[in-house]
């Protein structure tokens, strides 16, 4: 049994044979005795490049679970990072949000796939016609199926900023051609898959993005992070789904719209942060997290991994 662990004066855990090693928006990272990594989702939720101060009840418990059954999912197309879930090194407080994984030399992209033009892509589209370089077809509108699923990769920003759209070009000149073209090609690989998945249990996966790092042994391409989860991903209700306006959605769009509301009082364009979630925001989002997770895999959340062995 673990010892639980404690919070220093800034609100890093502290625990017997962990060191922190880094915290972003919405997971902290932990280096072990043993050379591997535990990495921890907490319940924080982040939008328009602030972490806000609302946290989602259960949201790293979902997020953990829902990667789990993709990295199960996925396992004949792509190596993953994930050693355990359920380690002795994982803290009991942590237990269901947390995976022993082995550590990687990462790549400093963000892998994205889009089947579906909306977000960014759609405001890239709309200024040039274009998205990461990728000449698409006039007169499409929010939310509109794309020809074929495309590579749209992202440079990683430093958190607080915003993550920039690049060219798979750009990617060649940061990487070397062999390691952009490979995880290229695994992404849309990956992507197609889980929509197929996806679409069989009536939901559309409009984009998604994964994060790649390379085995430090082997030198083999391995899927890292989280996977096809509500915040890195799109998920449609594909019966709800109507092209040239935003669309129903499981992940924390929801969010965003609250924000961008008149109801928020938020002003994206100024300098003030993003005001609190009420309650019933904070709630509808775990909501529609949860129904992500249980139409998908067909599990139940409630069996997913309790705080104690």
């Amino acid at each position: 049994m673990s010892t639980p662990p404690d919070r220093d004066a800034t609100g890093t855990v502290e625990a017997a044979g962990l060191t922190h090693v880094h915290s972003g928006k919405v997971r902290d990272l932990y280096a072990t005795d043993t050379g591997h990594l535990v990495m921890v989702a907490s319940d924080r939720i982040s939008a328009f490049d602030f972490v806000l101060p609302t946290p989602i009840p259960d949201k790293g418990r979902i997020l953990t679970a829902m990667t789990v059954w993709w990295f199960g999912q996925l396992s004949q197309l792509v190596d993953n990072h994930m050693l355990s879930y359920d380690d002795e090194l994982i803290p009991d407080e942590w237990r269901g949000r947390a995976m022993l994984c082995t550590k990687l030399d990462m790549i400093a992209v963000e892998a994205v796939a889009r089947g579906y033009l909306t977000g960014g892509g759609l405001l890239d589209y709309q200024a040039t016609g274009e998205v990461c370089g990728i000449r698409l077809p006039a007169g499409l509108v929010d939310g509109d199926r794309l020809p074929e699923p495309i590579f749209t990769p992202a440079a990683k920003a430093a958190m607080g900023e915003h993550d920039e759209n690049v060219s798979y070009q750009t990617v060649v000149a940061q990487v070397g051609a062999p390691t952009a073209g490979l995880m290229r090609d695994k992404t849309l690989e990956i992507y197609r898959f889980a929509a197929e998945i996806a679409a069989g249990r009536g939901i559309l996966l409009a984009d998604t993005k994964f994060e790649f790092g390379l085995h430090p042994c082997s030198g083999d391409m391995v899927l890292a992070d989280e996977v096809l989860t509500p915040d890195s991903s799109r998920f449609w209700p594909a019966d709800e789904y109507r092209p040239g306006r935003p669309q129903p959605s499981y992940d924390k769009q929801y969010v965003r719209d609250w924000l961008t509301s008149p109801a928020s009082g938020w002003d994206r364009r100024g300098a003030e942060p993003p005001p609190p979630l009420p309650d019933e925001v904070a709630l509808a989002t775990r909501q529609r997290y949860v129904a992500a997770y249980e139409r998908l895999t067909g599990l139940r959340f409630d069996d997913w991994l309790g705080p104690a062995r």
